[in-house]
């Protein structure tokens, strides 16, 4: 399958995942404690994750599939700016507040105006039965105060419970812009992708190899290693240190730097200058 999409970065963590079961599956573990096989479980699935994009190569057409989904999925949830401009991102704002209604803006400002009214009426109403006690209007006016209280309290909970139910249907409908239906076929397509990776790729690539050789490790720029050069006290082959000798102990060494010779070395001809002490008194 040599046109199979090459595993991305992103999806590497679900091809671990799916090695991880497929290790723990009893025909490999039966398999791995029969002595004809001589590789481990962590042996194995170290060479699985080297030749990750051969094995899921085995599971291209699925993979294909939900690739080619997730991508639409994202273009969905994308605004087209270059289509519309900023004329049609506007209106599609304009057209997003005018489907809200005039219900939502009702629960927000009537509980405001309500109060606002009971408080003034609870003033103007208090204060006629300070002046005067005997005037009926100073009663009415207190009753609608409280009342106007009742009705903002009433009108907020309103607001509370359609507020409530506008975030469990947004929840439920995933994030803005993107098909519902289309988000569950991404879904369904990674779950196919999931199954095809561990049946038809992994279980028969584990099998295959139980009798193989160890993996060899990778070397930074992506050449094999054999396992004996990583041991300790490996040293790189073909290589010895310069011969150096140090001087001997009579001397130093010849030109060439093999026989010592005896120092030979004088130094300048030096006298201390002459010196008289002080004249004895």
């Amino acid at each position: 399958m040599t046109d199979a999409p090459h595993l991305l970065a992103e999806d590497r963590p679900d091809y671990e995942r799916i090695l991880d079961e497929a290790l723990r599956d009893t025909t490999i573990l039966d398999a791995l404690r029969t002595p004809e096989h001589h590789l481990n479980a962590e042996q194995l699935r170290t060479k699985a994750m080297l030749a990750a994009d051969t094995v899921a190569a085995a599971a291209g057409p699925e993979y294909r599939h939900y690739l080619g989904l997730r991508d639409d999925l994202a273009r969905s949830g994308r605004p087209d700016r270059a289509a519309g401009g900023l004329g049609s991102e506007l209106s599609g704002r304009l057209r997003a507040d005018e489907g809200a209604g005039l219900f939502p803006v009702l629960t927000v400002l009537a509980p405001i105006l309500s109060w606002a009214a009971a408080a003034l009426l609870l003033l103007i109403g208090y204060l006629l039965r300070a002046a005067r006690p005997a005037l009926p209007l100073g009663r009415s006016v207190v009753t609608a105060g409280w009342a106007a209280i009742a009705i903002g309290i009433a009108a907020m909970a309103v607001g509370i419970v359609g507020l409530l139910l506008t975030a469990l249907r947004d929840s439920s409908a995933g994030p803005a812009g993107q098909d519902p239906q289309l988000a569950a076929d991404v879904a369904e397509a990674r779950r196919a992708w999931h199954t095809a990776l561990l049946e038809r790729a992994l279980l028969p690539y584990l099998h295959a190899n139980l009798g193989s050789d160890p993996a060899l490790s990778t070397h930074p720029a992506g050449r094999p290693v054999p396992p004996e050069m990583l041991s300790p006290g490996y040293s790189r082959p073909g290589y010895s240190s310069a011969s150096f000798t140090s001087p001997g102990v009579e001397g130093l060494t010849d030109p060439e730097g093999r026989e010592p010779r005896t120092a030979e070395f004088t130094g300048p001809g030096y006298t201390a200058p002459g010196f008289t002490g002080p004249d004895e008194v």
